[in-house]
């Protein structure tokens, strides 16, 4: 399966250490490499960097020249030297594993002799199932020369062990307070603090999330959901009337994420714990809720994902977690 590749003009700011670690000890380093990191820290980017740099016909220290045949045929998807398998090619689910026959197929490709560097990249690395990650074993233990085989992932820890072992690690996203922040402000065009902080909390100080989620009409309904919410639970009758304006206010896939973030904050106030929307105030909803009311409305709506892979109508979702609100302590 091919990817719609893009290579940056350079790496972020956060990543310039490893970047620099790579290249100077390029090409004396290990032919199986691992880069991961939490969502929003940029690891598609740099890998499509380190790709392009690679492959390049006249490289830059810090860049691929862009224009050389290498470079045009990643562009275009059409280069020869290059592999990305994926688990979604049969399914749209994320969970769909890498199966062995992908593995397999590899084979050919690293074992032959051209002129100029191989790579294959794997993306997620977590989905390889148990028969993948051991046919892989055996392609890392014996590659051929000027092979690189780069895996991505989310979930270091979902990887096997015996994979982990084979490979030069790298952690994308150690990113610090500051070079997030600066990111946010030079890519937002605003200064205000207390905007950046929220977004940074909603993001998992990822500065690439934050960006993404800046752009979500969701992050603007917030304090409108905590209201109806509220008014919900305190005047009791207003069940249908909500819920049919939520169905219609935004789409699931939109309504689901500022729904988890809220939740998920309320049970943390409960708790005495710090919250993610650090603009809104969950005093007046913390009281009508028990932690056992909360839990199996959290378990409701990791359901409901699900739901919505079958086809489910989402505003029968929707009513049935409204229904779940309604029913307070």
């Amino acid at each position: 399966m091919s990817e719609k590749f893009f290579a940056q003009p350079e790496v972020y700011l956060w990543q310039k250490n490893i970047w620099e670690l790579l290249t100077a000890g390029f090409p004396s380093i290990g032919h199986g490499l691992l880069f991961y990191g939490k969502e929003g820290c940029g690891k598609n980017d740099f890998v499509h960097h380190f790709v392009a740099w690679v492959l390049c016909l006249d490289k830059q220290k810090n860049a691929p020249c862009g224009k050389c045949s290498s470079c045009q045929w990643l562009k275009s998807d059409t280069h020869p030297n290059y592999v990305y398998i994926s688990n979604d090619e049969e399914s749209k689910k994320t969970n769909n594993p890498i199966k062995i026959e992908k593995i397999r197929d590899l084979l050919p490709f690293v074992q032959q002799t051209v002129d100029g560097w191989r790579i294959v990249v794997i993306q997620p690395a977590d989905a390889l199932n148990t028969a993948s990650a051991n046919a892989l074993l055996k392609t890392l233990e014996e590659p051929g020369e000027r092979v690189l085989i780069i895996l991505i992932t989310q979930h270091f820890l979902k990887l096997p062990a015996t994979i982990r072992s084979r490979v030069q690690r790298y952690a994308l996203d150690r990113i610090t307070t500051k070079n997030a922040q600066d990111y946010l402000q030079q890519n937002l065009g605003v200064n205000e603090g207390a905007q950046i902080e929220l977004l940074l909390n909603l993001a998992n100080d990822m500065p690439l999330k934050a960006l993404d989620i800046q752009k979500q009409t969701w992050l603007g309904k917030r304090k409108e959901f905590l209201d109806d919410w509220l008014l919900l639970v305190d005047q009791k009758k207003m069940l249908m009337k909500l819920s049919m304006k939520w169905a219609k206010e935004l789409p699931f896939h939109e309504f689901q994420p500022m729904f988890d973030y809220l939740l998920s904050d309320l049970i943390a106030f409960k708790l005495n714990q710090s919250i993610r929307n650090i603009d809104l105030n969950f005093s007046n909803l913390s009281s009508y809720y028990s932690f056992d009311a909360l839990f199996n409305i959290y378990s409701t709506l990791q359901h409901a994902k699900g739901y919505t892979q079958q086809n489910v109508q989402t505003h029968l979702i929707i009513d049935d977690l409204f229904v779940l609100l309604l029913n307070v302590k």
